[in-house]
This record gives C-alpha cells, structure tokens and sequence, in this order.
C-alpha cells in the first residue's frame, strides 16, 4: 500500500499526506481488529468443539465432525466483526489524536512511514494476502464455509490479512533475522 504513494526526499515536500496516514491507521486497525477477532472465533470454536466430543451422545458428535470445515462459519464471522470494530474505533482515534496538529505534522508522520522499508514490506504481505483471502471469501459457499457474501469477504480479507502478517514476521525477522541484505542492520532506510 505504501508503495502506491509519492514518496520525496523531504518530509516537507510529501503529497497526500492526510491520506497516506488515514489509509495506513485504517487498515492497521483492520488488520488488529481481524487478529482479535480470530483469536477469540478460534477460542470460541475449539470450546465448543471440546464441549461436543464430551458429550455422550452420538448426534452431538455428529455435528462436532461436521464442524471441522476448512474454516468454520463461526470464526470468518468474528473475524469479519473484529475488522470492523478494529477500523471504526481507528476512523475514531485517528483525528482524536491528530486534532489541531499543524499540516508538517502529517506529512513527517506520512513521510516517515514510506521511508520504513518494514513498513512497506508489512503492507505488502497484509494487502497482497488480504486480497486473496477476500477472493477466497467470495467464493466461500464453494464446500469451504456457507455464509453471508460480506461476512465472507471481510472475514476472508481479515484472515488473510492476519495470515499475511504472520507470514511477513515469520520471513523477515525468523529467515532473515530482522536484516536487510543491502545494510544488515534492521529497521529505517531506503
């Protein structure tokens, strides 16, 4: 996502700044709200799985093996709840915290976030599988998940979104130890 954006060599000179850090507080928010939303979908659902196999009765074990989709209903829907949530309370925080703050403010934070190559890496890995996992969500009622068109595919955004940041920790700080091969030392640059 940041790699969408003009990115100057001064922070006073950076364009859109308002948007730049309003599309990236967003979309954090999203990706929090979906991680949230996944841990307590799987929590809730592995309960409920125990709580099946416990019971004596043969329909309610039934039902338990019949609940061992590819990825439940129950946990692409708290997903989808959790993104949203995690958006709207960031569309709330945002001006809360930026209310009165002069235009170099923006475009330093702005400025800032393109410079972070983790940064634009992150972005990458949450955009590009957020992406899949909503074209997953569409075609959700194929044999993987029976559930409402949106709730498919911001609960597969969000899934995907939350996997793609694994993903991105577990390839550059467990592969690559937190280094980048240009400098060996992590974090700011270009």
């Amino acid at each position: 996502m940041s790699r969408l954006f003009l990115h100057p060599a001064y922070a006073e000179d950076q364009p859109l700044a308002r948007t730049i850090l309003t599309t990236h507080v967003l979309f954090r928010g999203f990706q929090s709200g979906a991680a949230v939303g996944l841990l307590l979908g799987s929590a809730r659902h592995s309960l409920w799985l125990l709580r099946q196999r416990r019971s004596p009765s043969p329909i309610a074990q039934l039902q338990a093996s019949t609940r061992l989709a590819f990825l439940p209903a129950s946990i692409v829907r708290s997903t989808a709840v959790g993104a949203v949530v995690g958006t709207v309370l960031m569309a709330v925080a945002l001006p809360g915290r930026m209310w009165g703050r002069e235009e170099i403010e923006w475009k330093d934070r702005s400025w800032r976030l393109l410079e972070n190559k983790g940064q634009q890496e992150v972005d990458t890995w949450g955009v590009v599988a957020a992406g899949v996992g909503a074209l997953v969500g569409i075609g959700g009622g194929r044999g993987l998940v029976q559930r409402a068109l949106w709730n498919g595919v911001v609960g597969g955004a969000g899934v995907g979104t939350t996997v793609g940041w694994v993903g991105y920790m577990v390839w550059r700080y467990g592969v690559h130890g937190g280094k980048w091969p240009d400098e060996g030392v992590p974090g700011m640059g270009s």
